[in-house]
């Protein structure tokens, strides 16, 4: 039966009404994280830094060609492969999970899209373009939309998981009991 009870879809229907959403939602974020990009190149390429919430949060253009906290920097090709593998991988994932996780899993697939089109695309060229990041956390780090998707939605999916899954759904209460006689 289909989620409203209102008899079986088609597998493909099915599947996508589980994607509409979170994809759409994932495309928001590509769309919003590959503007912002661009605004940053133009209104911050010259050094300049605006400042948002005083140096605690301020826009300052940085180009990362590794993972978080620009760790990895010689092996971005690798970031590259494994960020298109997650991409390619998590739509699949997304149509197995539950509604909420779906949600946020479709913002988390954005955020990896986002920073995979500047792995491709962007200097110094394929595979290995650097990441434009502009949003300086109090010089603890640089980050950029992507980024935040992928944070909060991995941190919400943690929070999901932990508190939200239903526990008694584990392979031991599935199996009937023996009864010997």
């Amino acid at each position: 039966m289909s989620e409203g009870g209102h008899g079986a879809c088609p597998p493909s229907a099915c599947v996508m009404n589980k994607l509409a959403l979170p994809l759409l939602l994932g495309l928001i974020v590509i769309v919003a994280d590959q503007a912002s990009k661009q605004w940053a190149l133009n209104a911050l390429a010259d050094g300049h830094v605006i400042p948002v919430i005083g140096d605690f949060l301020s826009f300052q253009l940085a180009f990362n060609s590794g993972a978080a906290f620009s760790f990895g920097n010689s092996a971005t090709w690798i970031f590259t492969l494994i960020s298109a593998i997650v991409s390619v991988a998590l739509p699949f994932f997304i149509a197995r999970s539950s509604a909420p996780a779906r949600i946020v899993l479709g913002i988390v697939w954005g955020g990896a899209v986002g920073n995979l089109i500047d792995r491709l695309f962007r200097d110094p060229g394929f595979p290995e373009g650097h990441v434009v990041d502009f949003i300086n956390y109090n010089s603890w780090f640089i980050g950029n939309i992507a980024d935040i998707a992928l944070v909060l939605g991995l941190g919400a999916l943690f929070v999901i998981e932990i508190f939200f899954t239903d526990q008694s759904n584990d392979s031991s209460a599935e199996t009937p009991e023996v009864i010997e006689k």
